[in-house]
This record gives C-alpha cells, structure tokens and sequence, in this order.
C-alpha cells in the first residue's frame, strides 16, 4: 500500500494532477483563474482549411476518432497493423479538444475550449460548433484550460451532455439538443468534470467532479441534482490530492464503476447513495476507463505518481472480479473497444509530461503483443465507427 499522507507535501511540486477520460495538459501550461471571462463565440461555420473538405471516400466502419489535445482538430485513424501511414485525415474543431462521442448517424460531438464541434465524420467535415453558455474565461490549452471536458450521448441520441470546466470555480453540465444543435440547458456540478455518463435508461446524467471528489447526478427530466461523494482515501489534500475520482462506467444495472490508483474500485449505486470498495491489483495512477460488449471493465493506468506505484498499464478486469494487466510503454489516457470486445485502443496523449502521439492496440485475448499506431497529436478521448 502507497504512503498516502506523503501524498499532499508531493502535491506542492504537482498541484491539481489531471486524468483524462479526463482533464488535460503539461505542468508547462498554467493555470488561468481569475482572468476577467469573455463572452462565448457565436456559432461558427465549417473551417475552410484543406483538413476540413470533404474526403474522396466515406470513412470506414471500425476507424477511430482521436481527439487531439495538443492540436485543434480530431484525428480519423486506420488501427489496422501493417500500413505505412494509418491517418485518414484530419478536421479543425476547436482548441484543445477533449472527449468525443458518435452518434449512430455517424455524426461525432467534440468537447473543446471553445464549444462542441460537430463532425460529420462519412465526409470528414465539421459543420458547426455550439459556444458553451457558460462563461469560463478566455481561451487557453493545458490541463487546467477552461471548456468542454467529459462528453456523454443520450440513449436516445436526442441530447449530448457535456460537463464545462469554469476554472477557480465549481464546473457546470450543459445540454445540447443535438436536433437543434443548441443549449438548452446548464445544471451547476462538481469541480473540473472530467468525466459524464448516462444511466442505461437516460433518465440520469453523472458527472465526475475531480477536484471535488465527487459524482453529481442530474435528473434529465426537472434538471434537480444529488450529490455523492467519491473519495476512498479521503479528502486530505483537497485540490492538491492525487487522489481523486478521474472517469466512472456505467453497469447496464445502474451501478457506477470508479477506479482508484490501481488498488480501490468504488462501486456507487446512485438509487440509494451506497457504494462499496473492491480492491484492484495495477498499483497505479488511473484515468481513462470503458466497458467491453461482455462487461469487461478496461481502465488505463499511467504510471507512477509515488516512488512505489507500478508502470502504465491497461487492467482487464471481468465481471466476477479478476484482473490481468498489461503493461504498456509509456503513460496513456483513454481506452475504446471494438464491437466484438476483441481489441482495445489506449491513446497515449496523457494529460501530463511523458505524452507520446498514437494509440496502442491490446489484444484482450492475449494472445497478441500489444502495438503502437503513430497518429494524433497528443490524442486522449478516443471513439470507434
């Protein structure tokens, strides 16, 4: 077990550290509060750089979307093994894209700095991006910038929900109708959402707060709020802790899946309030997370945050419990699986130093050494057509 009241006097030299299915950045990039807001840009049109026209041939099925932190565009990749050259091509979206989701009319919803891009991704074409209704200052990269972070689509793919960091400040859930492609509605939430999920019958949104260490679930239908908290370890630390909740999973039984430093996984039932902890095995700082088709539970560990946490890793853990784990080189952030539950793509963007630009293919039988992908530019949120 980790010395964790070491953790706080580590915090000083690394405050408020990120996770990304999570919350960008290098150390580099400061963090902006207490700049005067500016008011959001109006809807803009598609980009007319070259990136943004339409390709000669629709995007195949099974092609990942990458959003591009350390760029401003979402990135179309070919995971196949062999090719020479893996990227489709690329669409500007925005500064500092996030996290994305794709709808089954092929169109992909992008969290930025700026707003929600919307992609058309059989053309490759942006075709709007949505200004937040929120008021989260000017417009900067890093891990603590202002903007979109999770991002999650309805079940019924009549909304997209997407939690906006206000930095220096608690962060807020606002509501896209996706018919409209307009806001229509904020729901104030916990602080840096790095994460948003929907429960299986859309009547729930949950976002992670990772600085408050918490998960607010909002009802869709009146917009009221519960709040529970989410801190195994305690909150000693506050902002300046590692160890707080990053991304969560939902069970198709309600149940919320958060996962803590490789050695904690809460299990939250947001009916009564209740959670539980069960013990993982990676022994590892922990972002990025996912559900296979047969309920396997993927999460991305990124490596060492004390002197004797393990290296990155990819933990497949099924349903009854049991863990194996995958070494992977280098720190990575978000994970996606194929339809069949066969393969697992981990991007290797990380919210920190130590970022690599590609992805990794797993194969989750095991059968398969793990490969790299070069494309992206410092990917983290991840989807697959």
């Amino acid at each position: 077990m980790k010395a964790r009241h070491a953790v706080v006097a580590l915090a000083a030299a690394s405050v408020l550290a990120g996770c990304a299915g999570g919350a960008p950045a290098s150390p580099a990039a400061p963090r902006t509060p207490g700049k005067a807001p500016s008011s959001p840009a109006p809807a803009s049109p598609a980009p007319s750089s070259a990136s943004s026209k339409p390709s000669a041939a629709a995007t195949p099925h099974g092609t990942l979307l990458v959003a591009d932190f350390g760029a401003d565009t979402v990135t179309f990749v070919d995971p196949a093994p062999g090719h020479d050259r893996h990227t489709l091509g690329s669409v500007e979206v925005g500064t500092a894209p996030y996290g994305l989701v794709v709808d089954d009319g092929g169109i992909a919803w992008v969290s930025t700095a700026e707003g929600v891009a919307v992609v058309d991704t059989a053309t490759r074409t942006r075709l709007t991006r949505i200004p937040y209704e929120t008021r989260t200052g000017p417009v900067t990269t890093g891990e603590y910038r202002g903007g979109g972070m999770g991002i999650a689509l309805a079940p019924d793919g009549r909304h997209v929900h997407v939690g906006v960091n206000v930095p220096g400040r608690n962060g807020v859930l606002e509501i896209v109708d996706t018919a409209t492609r307009e806001v229509t509605g904020t729901v104030p939430v916990g602080r840096r959402p790095f994460d948003v999920d929907v429960s299986p019958d859309g009547t729930e949104v949950y976002a992670t707060g990772h600085d408050s260490f918490d998960v607010t679930a909002v009802d869709t239908a009146d917009r009221t709020t519960r709040r529970f908290e989410v801190a195994p370890y305690g909150t000693e630390g506050g902002l300046g802790s590692w160890l707080k909740p990053h991304c969560a999973v939902v069970r198709p039984d309600g149940r919320l899946l958060l996962p803590f430093e490789g050695e904690r996984l809460v299990v939250l039932d947001p009916r009564t309030g209740r959670s539980t902890v069960e013990p993982m095995t990676a022994d590892t700082h922990q972002h990025g997370a996912t559900l296979a088709p047969d309920g396997t539970l993927l999460v991305v560990g990124t490596g060492p945050v004390l002197s004797d946490d393990r290296g990155p890793s990819l933990t497949v853990r099924t349903p009854a419990g049991s863990e194996r784990v995958v070494p992977l080189d280098g720190p990575h952030e978000d994970v996606t699986v194929s339809d069949d539950g066969r393969t697992a793509y981990v991007t290797e963007g990380f919210t920190r130093d130590g970022y690599r630009n590609g992805i990794t293919v797993v194969d989750l039988s095991g059968r398969k050494r793990p490969f790299e992908v070069v494309a992206g530019a410092r990917p983290l949120g991840i989807a697959i057509l």
